[in-house]
């Protein structure tokens, strides 16, 4: 998960993402869904500071652990066997990313309803389209 934010969400991979990908192509949609996490060295002038600018990121790390370590304790307690631990990693990353986005948007500089709603369903996307990488990850871990 920080290979996947590290790298996917730095400046040389968001500007590279966004400049050399054609936009009408699937694989390129995808590279820059993977940049989504987007973090910045300099707050570049944002309001709220470099905090505000990488807020996104960082929300996105910490849930993500805090419901990895949460979520299989009972789901594979049930059910054992890598398929659950797969589902249950890649659902922690769809919740993760939705609840970064929501949050990262209310506790910003410019916090609106209306964003938060917008940005959670990009950010759920972000996780339902990326997740199955956390999923697999979480194989053979802690059961």
């Amino acid at each position: 998960m920080l290979l996947l934010v590290g790298i996917g969400g730095s400046p040389m991979f968001t500007g590279w993402a966004g400049t050399q990908t054609d936009p009408t192509s699937a694989g390129a949609y995808y590279v820059r869904l993977l940049a989504w996490p987007a973090w910045r060295l300099d707050a570049d002038g944002q309001a709220g500071g470099l905090l505000a600018a990488d807020l996104r990121a960082v929300l996105l790390v910490i849930l993500a652990v805090a419901l990895l370590y949460l979520l299989p304790a009972a789901q594979v307690a049930r059910v054992p066997g890598p398929v659950s631990q797969f589902f249950s990693g890649w659902a922690a990353y769809v919740l993760a990313g939705g609840l970064a986005a929501v949050l990262a948007v209310l506790f910003g500089p410019d916090p609106s309803m209306l964003g938060a709603l917008q940005s959670a369903s990009t950010g759920a996307g972000y996780g339902f389209l990326t997740g199955w990488i956390i999923g697999t990850a979480s194989l053979g871990g802690r059961a």
